[in-house]
């Protein structure tokens, strides 16, 4: 699913349960604009945990030893913050539910 096609989501479901209210280019401002809250938190080293759904959390990898690819010599990896996802145990039941039968779980629809 691309951006474009979340937007197009978002915005048939509040025409379908709260009348066409918003335009496409206002949800996309709206789509636009939760991500960018989301990336700036994890720039800024903050987790966030949106219930039902999930946390973004920022984890620090350690430095390694890996190797170059080209000429086999070892290279050091240095540590770095890496965002990671890790989603609510109602999400991992949708998911592992749509997986046996095959079809999405919609909720609230």
């Amino acid at each position: 699913m691309t951006k474009a096609d979340l937007v197009e989501k978002v915005t048939a479901t509040i025409a379908r349960t709260a009348g066409p209210m918003i335009s496409k280019k206002d949800c996309a401002r709206v789509v636009d604009a939760f991500l960018e809250a989301i990336k700036l938190s994890l720039s800024d080293q903050n987790n966030i945990e949106i219930r039902g759904f999930g946390t973004f959390k920022i984890r620090r990898r350690k430095t390694r030893m890996a190797r170059n690819p080209r000429t086999g010599d070892p290279v050091e990896v240095a540590a770095r913050p890496v965002p990671v996802f890790k989603p609510s145990k109602e999400l991992r039941g949708m998911v592992a539910s749509s997986e046996d039968d095959g079809e999405p779980t919609v909720v609230g629809g």
